[in-house]
């Protein structure tokens, strides 16, 4: 098989550039329709003043959490600025813009963060107040305004996303896919600490509610006398919210990053300018799905939202289809560097994009079978309950595990369907890229369902504390939480298969960044290197794996920790102010939000560095044929280990959902109780360790392709030396391991607030 060698010194012609120019007004045009859906969302009515006040609590811990995480990461962005700057560069303008644009994406995941969550905390007393109008209509009108609050971020993320990429060619040109990476790699960093720090603080505060409210106490999930409700709903802002809209705003970058590196060494301009199209189409596919999302009366509202995205996805695949081939010719003749590929560029790429796609559509249905209320998985675990706690969580396990292998095999039917439509390596993963570059057509959509989830989830938690709603408007807000959770759980399977397709195709970006570094030194790039049977390449993949286990672990153990603290806190609270179970006394909520709001923030660290430093442990130590290998078993573990988690989390939560809308027995029986502990078990499954995976696999990919020329410099040639790679490796490692020992023996808040319950030697 043939490979195309990157082009460089890549020029744009004026037209070129005016195509590029006409890509960044779509991302505009993406922006303004934004500000006028968030306009509309803001003028609806905002319900009683007992709903007001209660929303304004969560507005105000939510934004206050988000200012101290970003304060606590400015120190980060600064250093790895610094470091991008040091690396291996053809020029000073690349190390220049490399580390500005990382400072870009960086900014750009987390203004985007930031708006999810600053508009979902003033969007959702908003669904709350619509649901409980008495004209018949608040259904109709909760769903929507819930739905396009997810809009605002959609059409935000395309277009920020769209824009800086557009930015980045009109600047740098040929030299735009390698300033990409720094900009793909600063969008991917803070996608995974917002993930992992809101996901910490939500889930603790949703499991202390839980297990103390709940299953102690036997009071409503959003009783206002429990302590945690305002921590459990300012969680829902950070974590869903702002930490998905981070998370699939880093996935479109990233994908984007590997279809305009990959599209230049297959196609040259017209591959640098194709992958800019396509998702500019996404935009318009976008305001329609957006605009046309509406629930008949009687309807189911998931209905209504596939409905939606099912348009959207066949215009995308009709439109990119005719960019295709009205943009691209039809011979590889016509392509710089392309005279030695046979086949049809027109061709493979529509194809690749209508695979993403297709890819997006299946997932949906299928993360959707195994998570939604009306499908035999999770009513299997909600009828488990009547034997037991351990039933459900077997059953949650079970469905985990088996929905994990079906979507693996959907992602990686998808990802060789596109590996086969070339016989060149190169171009065979610009159609992976491109694939994935068709899967986000539908981001402005996917965005839009999962903040959808979270909104919901509020505004039923706004009505369940204020007392303020009742009858109609009440099942109204308890169905569009069944159908959030179910919208979460599909958004997330989409963002992993977003996270396979990226991360095989930065495969082809790393090997093209060390094949141009052997070039510089004189030596040829070896397959040999790369055989998967050797022994050195399976401990990459073995440590590749592992990696995965070990993030996970520590994201769990971090949630477990601080709910801990949680748990002993509302106790606490209810043992020593008698008056709050009657209502007479007001429970302390700010006591639990600074509890999260700290364990979350101390918690970044440990596995923010072990994704940074991992590549770099093995690269420097093990050479780049293992660095390969672990990145082959980050890639298969982690997309395992996230639909897992996700959907197991996802059953179990909808199974709980089910027994309180009155299966088996109902709220309060102790088949109700079983699906509790059962949720509070898949609650950082679902919502911190599985969703946290995803930007955890580029962020390595993204590592290794940008240290993966100075492994090269200092493996051979001239400036080769040993001790300096081992010293690099052994600080990397001597690095993680102080971390993960700090963290194990850090004095945790459940230490602080209880030390009667605690024995001497718990307490180190």
């Amino acid at each position: 098989m043939s490979r195309l060698i990157l082009a460089e010194g890549l020029e744009l012609s004026g037209g070129d550039r005016g195509m590029v120019a006409v890509v960044a007004v779509v991302a505009l045009a993406a922006l303004a329709v934004g500000y006028v859906l968030l306009r509309e969302v803001l003028a609806a009515g905002q319900g009683t003043s007992k709903m007001q006040d209660i929303a304004k609590a969560v507005q105000e811990g939510a934004a206050a959490y988000l200012n101290r995480q970003f304060r606590t990461l400015v120190a980060f962005v600064v250093l790895v600025f610094l470091l991008l700057f040091l690396l291996p560069a053809d020029d000073i303008g690349e190390r220049i813009g490399r580390s500005l644009f990382f400072v870009v994406g960086a900014v750009f995941s987390a203004s985007i963060g930031y708006l999810g969550m600053w508009l979902s905390t003033r969007a959702n007393v908003r669904v709350a107040a619509a649901a409980n109008e008495t004209d018949g209509r608040g259904r109709e009108r909760a769903m929507k305004i819930a739905f396009r609050t997810g809009g605002v971020v959609g059409m935000t993320t395309v277009g920020l996303g769209l824009f800086g990429a557009a930015l980045v060619v009109l600047v740098y040109a040929g030299q735009a896919p390698k300033v990409l990476e720094g900009f793909g790699f600063g969008a991917a960093l803070l996608a995974m600490f917002m993930r992992v720090g809101g996901g910490i603080f939500t889930k603790a505060a949703d499991v202390g509610a839980d297990l103390v409210g709940k299953v102690e106490q036997n009071i409503p999930e959003d009783d206002p006398r429990n302590a945690a409700t305002i921590a459990d709903n300012v969680g829902d802002n950070v974590g869903d919210c702002a930490g998905m809209a981070a998370d699939l705003f880093e996935s479109y970058a990233v994908t984007l990053v590997a279809a305009l590196i990959l599209g230049t060494a297959a196609f040259g301009v017209q591959g640098l300018l194709f992958p800019l199209i396509v998702p500019a189409i996404g935009v318009i596919t976008a305001v329609i799905g957006v605009y046309i999302t509406n629930a008949r009366p009687g309807e189911n509202g998931l209905v209504a939202i596939n409905r939606s995205f099912y348009i959207s996805a066949i215009i995308s695949a009709v439109l990119s289809t005719i960019a295709a081939f009205t943009y691209l010719p039809g011979t590889f003749s016509a392509l710089t560097n392309g005279q030695d590929v046979e086949g049809n560029p027109a061709l493979i790429a529509a194809v690749a994009v209508i695979i993403g796609i297709v890819l997006a559509g299946i997932i949906l249905w299928l993360t959707g079978y195994f998570t939604g209320t009306e499908h035999r998985p999770v009513r299997d675990v909600g009828k488990s309950s009547l034997t037991g706690a351990a039933t459900v969580i077997l059953g949650g396990i079970s469905v985990g595990f088996e929905s994990a292998v079906y979507t693996a095999i959907v992602i990686g039917g998808a990802v060789y369907a596109a590996f086969l439509l070339s016989g060149s390596v190169t171009v065979a993963l610009f159609a992976v890229a491109l694939a994935g570059t068709g899967l986000l057509t539908t981001v402005g959509v996917i965005v839009a369902m999962d903040t959808f989830g979270p909104v919901s989830d509020n505004a039923q938690g706004i009505a369940e504390m204020s007392g303020d709603v009742h009858g109609e408007g009440a099942r109204t807000l308890t169905e569009l939480d069944a159908v959030g959770n179910t919208t979460k759980a599909i958004t997330k399977g989409i963002a992993i298969a977003t996270a396979v397709l990226a991360a095989t195709a930065l495969f082809g970006s790393y090997t093209d960044a060390i094949g141009a570094a052997l070039r510089k030194a004189g030596e040829t790039l070896s397959l040999v290197d790369f055989r998967v049977f050797s022994p050195n390449i399976l401990v990459g993949v073995v440590i590749g794996a592992g990696v995965v286990f070990f993030f996970s672990g520590l994201a769990v153990n971090a949630v477990s920790r601080a709910a801990g603290a949680v748990v002993f806190e509302v106790r606490r609270q209810f043992r020593d102010n008698p008056g709050i179970m009657d209502g007479t006394t007001r429970p302390e909520y700010g006591k639990v939000v600074d509890i999260c709001t700290k364990d979350s923030l101390r918690e970044l660290a440990t596995p923010g560095l072990l994704a940074v430093l991992a590549p770099i442990a093995v690269g420097f130590g093990l050479g780049v044929g293992p660095l390969a290998g672990y990145l082959a078993g980050a890639i298969a573990a982690g997309s395992l280990m996230a639909i897992f988690l996700a959907n197991s989390g996802g059953a179990w939560d909808n199974a709980k959902k089910l027994v309180e809308d009155g299966h088996h027995g109902g709220k309060g029986s102790e088949a109700h109780a079983a699906t509790v502990i059962g949720d509070t078990v898949g609650d950082p499954f679902k919502d911190t360790a599985g969703p946290a995976i995803n930007p955890l696999i580029k962020v390595m990919n993204l590592v290794s392709v940008l240290i993966a020329p100075a492994i090269v410099t200092l493996s051979v040639g001239a400036d080769a030396s040993t001790g300096l790679r081992m010293t690099i490796a052994l600080l990397a490692v001597a690095i993680i391991v102080a971390a993960v020992v700090v963290a194990k023996r850090r004095s945790t808040a459940i230490a602080e607030s209880s030390p009667a319950e605690e024995p001497d030697d718990a307490r180190v």
